[in-house]
């Protein structure tokens, strides 16, 4: 099973307002309607499959509107179907006399007047059939409704995941009146296409994915290159597997519409409204390319922009004037003050930073660039965190923070930067010499020149070196001997904790 998780913009400049107020109505939608209907679609399953099997038996029953559309569509689609029960009636009318053949008759006209007012009241009453989509009886309110209704749990999450994955971004690029409207319209054009495509269809379309399809579309056309994380398991024997590893929008959003266009031409493959998705993400990327090339997004954009302009605490401001007129002492005091208030404040630590430089305070300016990188690793701005871990180096710092450095030796991997992750692992290794970091720097550092670099006599000196690490690593003992034996070195013996890791000669 394939699963996307998350991707990289995430992170927007406001809150998607827009996007919560969907998934909100569909949860509370969702919490009014699905036992009701999980009823009702009993009750019309039943009419439907009784009328069916009557009109299949007794050929001559006068039906009701709706019940003969449902009997035709049953003897164009599935005609075996009608085939077998009609051999059953052979069997069950055989050796009947005339007079009791006509009372079974009316027996019969009797059953379809019943089922055939089951279904219109049905049909007058319930939820499933006045705001599902039905392609063979369109009701235009239902194209908004039905965007609204989900057959169940994992229908409603699997939906409203996906829509925050896509419509968080697009809400911060479009704006919130625009993107509301497109969702709206998604919706319904994903409907019309799946009405055109089955409209001889007596099934309901139910759900939002038509919408988010497209969604999808418009962040395949506005953030192609974007990586997205996915999450990937497999029941293997009694093995639970599971894998991430992060692939652009460019790579993985055509595949998926592609599975969407074949299920939709392959026999058997129903229960799923492929041709909305396929219209929705179609729609999507029109709009999307529309909305780039008129203009229209830069517009919104510069608009958004002015709304969330940042305005500077006083304090910042006081500093900056204090720091003007060389009162440095002033400005650290007016900024430690709204630190302490503000902890992930960027402008106090950064100009907190300036201030210490200036006051030739190197290590409590070390301090303000970790603390930045800190901030920035939260935010996900990763070339920002490297700029305030490559300030602290350039200001004699030689310790950087181990969960930070890690972090950042992990984005390495992900951009497959390879002789740095590398590289910078080891510089852990070095700094925390004696202490668990050591371990975990060194491994990777081990499985990168082993892996990904082909350097095996590097991959072998690592993995020795951690094997003889003082520092406790019982856990890591198997990755370690792995490692050894892909490196075709011998997995010896760890040497215990305060032995020399090299037995010298007499």
């Amino acid at each position: 099973m394939l699963f996307p998780i998350g991707h990289e913009d995430l992170r927007g400049r406001r809150w998607p307002v827009i996007t919560i107020v969907i998934i909100a109505l569909n949860v509370v939608v969702f919490l009014g309607t699905h036992w009701k209907m999980d009823e009702e679609n009993s009750k019309i399953a039943q009419a439907t499959w009784d009328t069916v099997q009557l009109a299949a038996t007794h050929p001559d029953v006068q039906l009701t509107p709706s019940q003969q559309k449902i009997v035709d569509v049953f003897r164009r689609q599935y005609p075996a179907v009608i085939d077998d029960i009609k051999s059953e009636k052979g069997d069950t009318e055989s050796g009947l006399d005339e007079e009791q053949k006509a009372a079974v008759a009316e027996q019969a006209q009797i059953a379809a007047t019943d089922l055939g007012k089951q279904l219109d009241e049905l049909e007058r009453d319930s939820i499933v059939k006045n705001y599902e989509y039905y392609p063979d009886n369109t009701n235009a309110i239902s194209l908004i409704t039905a965007n609204f209704l989900h057959a169940g749990w994992l229908h409603l999450i699997g939906n409203m995941w996906f829509l925050w994955l896509a419509g968080t971004v697009l809400e911060d690029a479009w704006g919130r009146p625009i993107y509301a409207v497109f969702y709206l319209v998604a919706g319904v054009v994903a409907l019309l296409v799946q009405g055109a495509a089955m409209q001889h269809s007596i099934g309901g379309v139910l759900g939002a994915s038509g919408a988010i399809a497209g969604a999808m579309g418009a962040f395949l056309v506005r953030f192609p290159k974007t990586r997205i994380k996915f999450l990937f398991t497999l029941f293997f024997g009694f093995r639970f597997l599971r894998w991430k590893f992060l692939a652009p929008a460019y790579a993985m959003l055509p595949l998926w519409l592609g599975e969407q266009v074949l299920s939709a031409f392959v026999p058997g493959m129903g229960g799923v409204a492929y041709w909305a998705h396929i219209g929705g993400f179609g729609f999507g990327m029109i709009v999307a390319v529309a909305l780039k090339y008129s203009g229209v997004e830069h517009n919104v954009n510069q608009a958004i922009e002015a709304k969330v302009s940042w305005s500077a605490d006083p304090r910042v401001e006081k500093a900056n004037e204090a720091l003007d007129q060389n009162q440095i002492d002033v400005a650290i005091g007016l900024l430690n003050s709204l630190v302490a208030e503000q902890p992930e404040s960027v402008e106090a630590h950064t100009t907190l930073l300036q201030a210490y430089l200036r006051k030739q305070d190197s290590v409590s300016a070390q301090g303000e660039a970790a603390a930045l990188c800190k901030i920035n690793l939260k935010a996900r701005e990763m070339e920002l965190a490297f700029g305030n871990y490559e300030e602290y180096t350039n200001i004699g710092g030689a310790k950087f923070p181990s969960t930070e450095w890690m972090a950042l030796c992990r984005h390495l991997e992900g951009k497959q930067n390879w002789q740095r992750a590398a590289a910078e692992y080891e510089k852990i290794a070095t700094a925390y010499n004696g202490e668990k970091p050591s371990v975990y720097a060194l491994i990777s550092a081990g499985r990168i020149n082993l892996k990904q670099l082909g350097n095996t006599a590097e991959a072998t000196r690592l993995y020795r070196e951690v094997q003889n690490s003082p520092v406790p690593h019982h856990e890591w003992e198997d990755a370690i001997r792995k490692g050894l034996s892909e490196c075709g070195a011998e997995a010896s013996a760890p040497v215990m904790a305060g032995a020399s890791p090299i037995a010298k000669p007499n």
